[in-house]
């Protein structure tokens, strides 16, 4: 079934349910689309990554993206 936009935006506004009229099999995150990198550290810095991490409550690799982020915001 299709929707218009108008028709879509007002059910949305007027709080109903909307899903129904997406495809979520086909929804993409634009931007956020993973893409791996190998970086070597020294064991120092491993270690010092994972005693934080653990201090945190994170693993390591949220750790490391959440400084990255935080640096090139």
């Amino acid at each position: 079934m299709s929707i218009k936009a108008t028709d879509l935006d007002r059910a949305f506004d007027d709080g109903e349910e909307v899903l129904q009229h997406f495809d979520r099999a086909k929804a993409t995150r634009p931007n956020l689309e993973s893409r791996r990198v190998n970086v070597d550290f020294p064991a120092w810095m491993v270690e010092g990554l994972d005693a934080r991490a653990a201090h945190l409550g994170i693993t390591r690799q949220a750790l490391i993206k959440m400084w990255i982020a935080d640096r090139l915001e």
